[in-house]
């Protein structure tokens, strides 16, 4: 198979907004340059941890190649964030439209949805965005771009496309993939991933998801909208595991309600091939039996590094099945190679990736000392309503022996939120226990993304509730709660002894 099928066969339908897409991102024509004599800074991977790398590395004056064996842009314009949220605000609108009779606004012929209209604006946004991480983009930026596969020859040499790139350091972002879990007849049935679900052109009248993380709830939750009668395979603990219970109880709720069946709990389930391409999950332990027949299914179970065929060994570089192995400041066992991104951290996310990289350039480049445990880093799972998060939950600190005091603040209690009918959710931060010092947050609503940059924002630069009480936040906003747990905070230092001594000072 030539290159060009590859890429036909991953951006599937070839439309033209694929074809424009592609033309970005790994165009058909491209020739790669003869390499420098040394390069500064070699990086392998242009996902977001290799194109910041890359593009931070030039824009200080060094000497840089760019190996990218796939798509320039990664998982994240390609097959993760990009098309995964374009797919999401297409099923937000659906579900606005259905549930606008509770604000009076009432639609005669009902809700009528057109999947692959939302999937074909869906390509038409990837490409409109992807010129920000084109071929073209950063060889204007003075790096070298080489398309193919890149692999360690020696401590001090890459090999890619034949040719040989010799280097002072590298960095290696080559990322992770979907992974397979151990299902008995998984390897019998044609499943989704994340990688092959963007290319549906069709809405399937029955949809199976194996896995309740935030990939698996998000596409539950946006497909349920669309019409798909959706099954979810949770786990013994419910969706979200690892979330604050609370806060999964929630979008659970609103999953519920959208219509997403829930099955139990994927220990025993089986998979068989049945009517053709139909799929069948069935499972028959006494407490948990069910028999569901799907038109497609969606496997969103794990990931796993890219680490297979790039030299690792050659160039003395450390790693497991779990990615590669690196320090605190993101050097491998090879002093001048270093990692960024999915390829050697816990936290799989774009922005993650993005200020590891920064990390590198300044430890690889410029003999800084800065930590990846010194980042503060948020997270969000894009369900309906959102989950954000950043530090520390309610166990963590317990198990680390840190006594916290938590505030809460409903959106129930939030006028905004009263108003436009979003009330099921809440404000939740951890303080160190009698201080107002934030360990940790949670915050459930609408718009929990955007809201919880503020509380990272404290934490990043050691502002306390009582800072955050003092500034004012516009009204009405649900980014008030942030400010109404700030003043729960307060009114705890307001003691019986100071309750006393205002008292006494206000009747003198």
């Amino acid at each position: 198979m030539s290159k060009d099928e590859n890429v036909q066969n991953i951006l599937n339908p070839w439309d033209k907004y694929n074809q424009q897409l592609a033309a970005h991102v790994h165009p058909a024509d491209w020739k790669n340059p003869k390499p420098a004599s040394r390069y500064n800074l070699v990086v392998i991977g242009a996902g977001t941890a290799g194109l910041v790398c890359a593009a931070g590395a030039a824009g200080l004056g060094a000497k840089v190649a760019l190996i990218e064996r796939h798509l320039m842009g990664g998982d994240c314009l390609n097959v993760g964030c990009v098309p995964s949220k374009a797919l999401i605000s297409a099923s937000r609108a659906a579900a606005a439209v259905r549930d606008a009779g509770a604000f009076g606004v009432h639609i005669p012929d009902g809700v009528k949805f057109d999947f692959g209209q939302a999937m074909e604006r869906m390509r038409r946004l990837r490409a409109s965005i992807s010129p920000n991480d084109s071929v073209k983009r950063f060889t204007d930026l003075g790096i070298d771009v080489f398309i193919g596969a890149g692999r360690f020859v020696d401590s001090g040499t890459v090999e890619v496309g034949g040719e040989r790139l010799s280097f002072k350091k590298a960095v290696i972002a080559s990322g992770a993939r979907a992974a397979a879990p151990p299902i008995e007849g998984l390897n019998e049935v044609t499943y989704l991933t994340n990688e092959t679900i963007f290319s549906l052109t069709e809405l399937p009248k029955r949809l199976g998801v194996i896995g309740a993380g935030p990939i698996g709830c998000e596409m539950a939750q946006a497909f349920a909208r669309f019409g798909s009668e959706v099954f979810l395979v949770k786990t013994v603990n419910g969706i979200l595991p690892k979330e604050d219970r609370d806060a999964s109880d929630i979008v659970l709720e609103s999953m519920l309600k959208d219509g997403v069946k829930l099955l139990c709990c994927g220990k025993a389930l089986k998979l068989a091939r049945v009517d053709g391409n139909k799929i069948r999950l069935f499972e028959e332990s006494h407490e948990n039996s069910y028999d569901e027949v799907v038109d497609q299914l969606l496997v969103a179970v794990g990931r796993a590094p890219n680490v297979e065929d790039l030299g690792l060994e050659e160039a003395g570089v450390a790693f497991t099945q779990k990615g590669v192995q690196v320090n605190d400041q993101l050097q491998t066992s090879n002093p001048n190679i270093y990692a960024a991104g999915d390829i050697c951290s816990p936290y799989q996310f774009t922005h993650a990736a993005d200020f590891m990289a920064r990390i590198v350039i300044r430890n690889a480049l410029f003999f800084g000392r800065a930590k990846v445990s010194a980042l503060t880093i948020p997270w969000c799972t894009y369900t309906e309503p959102e989950i954000a998060h950043v530090g520390l939950y309610e166990k963590q600190a317990r198990d680390q022996g840190i006594e916290i005091d938590t505030f809460t603040r409903e959106l129930k209690d939030v006028d905004r939120s009263i108003l436009e009918g979003r009330t099921n959710g809440f404000v939740r931060v951890h303080v160190r226990k009698g201080t107002d010092r934030i360990i940790g947050a949670t915050i459930v609503a609408a718009n929990a993304g955007d809201m919880i940059s503020e509380i990272t924002l404290a934490m990043t630069n050691g502002l306390g509730l009582k800072h955050i009480s003092g500034t004012i936040h516009p009204y009405p906003t649900q980014a008030e709660a942030i400010r109404q747990v700030a003043d729960a905070y307060n009114r705890t230092r307001l003691t019986p002894m100071v309750k006393n001594l205002f008292s006494r000072w206000m009747a003198w």
